[in-house]
């Protein structure tokens, strides 16, 4: 029988975060794969899973869909199948190793410049719509009123936009607020403030001696769980400068929290992988 926890992955701890078996499974590559020329046997894919409680069965039905989605390669060398990154997974890798250890949470060297982008699409361009908005949340935009979205920072728009049908529709500026302008207030009608403030009280929740710090006691599934939990905190993060947020802003000591807890198991978490992985070269690249 199918239950739930083989169609979403393990809880985590609680019914509140759940962590999603292909997430968990690119969180893997990423972490032990991702720079290697090399494709990845099942057996080695289902045992990383079952540290951070997948099911074998969760974790095959996940690979399969991973390659119809065109997010894993699969190659059969003799009885095995072996699986490599698909050129779309490195790039989300990549895109996701920034956030996560470069650009982080917490934004404390604002410049006091905004961007704003102004776009109006036709109303039958509903897809176009919708990629458009997903990439702007993606890069910390939020909806200011009607077409117009801001961002506290001044990011490569030609390449944020790049690859949208919609991108000749959209117009760019960077902009100051002028005196008198209340920009915490701004973020406070364009951000839901106590929203992401509560994805970090959760997170230091659950990983400062919390439910999830206590379940997860394997090297290799306590780094899977807490990296991908940490992933998802950052999820559609706008860095908002932190003088602007309420003090003290959780997301502050959530990436502190991280980091520790990250460091403390990196090298066992390294050993477990190392012995998990049964690898082939991926001629071509994967």
């Amino acid at each position: 029988m199918t239950t739930d926890a083989d169609l979403h992955g393990p809880s985590s701890g609680d019914d509140d975060v759940v962590l999603r078996p292909e997430s968990l499974l690119l969180t893997f590559y990423g972490a032990h794969v991702l720079g290697r020329p090399v494709l990845v046997a099942t057996p080695s894919l289902i045992e990383a899973m079952e540290r951070v409680g997948v099911s074998p069965h969760a974790t095959r039905s996940a690979i399969a869909r991973m390659v119809k989605r065109d997010r894993l390669v699969a190659h059969r060398n003799g009885r095995q199948v072996y699986y490599g990154l698909t050129p779309s997974s490195v790039q989300a890798l990549n895109e996701g190793y920034v956030r996560i250890w470069r650009t982080g949470a917490v934004n404390r060297h604002w410049d006091g410049r905004w961007t704003l982008l102004s776009f109006h699409l036709p109303e039958s361009w509903q897809r176009q719509r919708h990629e458009l908005r997903t990439r702007l949340l993606w890069a910390g935009f939020g909806p200011l009123q009607g077409g117009l979205w801001i961002a506290p920072s001044v990011p490569d728009v030609e390449k944020l936009l790049s690859g949208l049908e919609a991108a000749d529709q959209v117009r760019a500026f960077v902009a100051q607020p002028q005196a008198g302008v209340d920009s915490a207030a701004m973020l406070a009608d364009v951000w839901d403030i106590p929203g992401l403030a509560r994805r970090y009280e959760r997170f230091l929740e659950r990983w400062d001696g919390g439910v999830a710090d206590r379940a997860h006691t394997d090297p290799l599934g306590r780094q899977l769980a807490l990296q991908e939990e940490w992933r998802l905190a950052l999820r559609q993060e706008p860095l908002l400068p932190v003088e602007l947020l309420p003090q003290p802003w959780p997301a502050e000591r959530a990436q502190e929290l991280f980091h520790r807890l990250h460091a403390e198991i990196e090298v066992q978490a390294r050993a477990a992988a190392a012995a998990v992985l049964d690898t082939i070269p991926a001629h071509g690249g994967a």
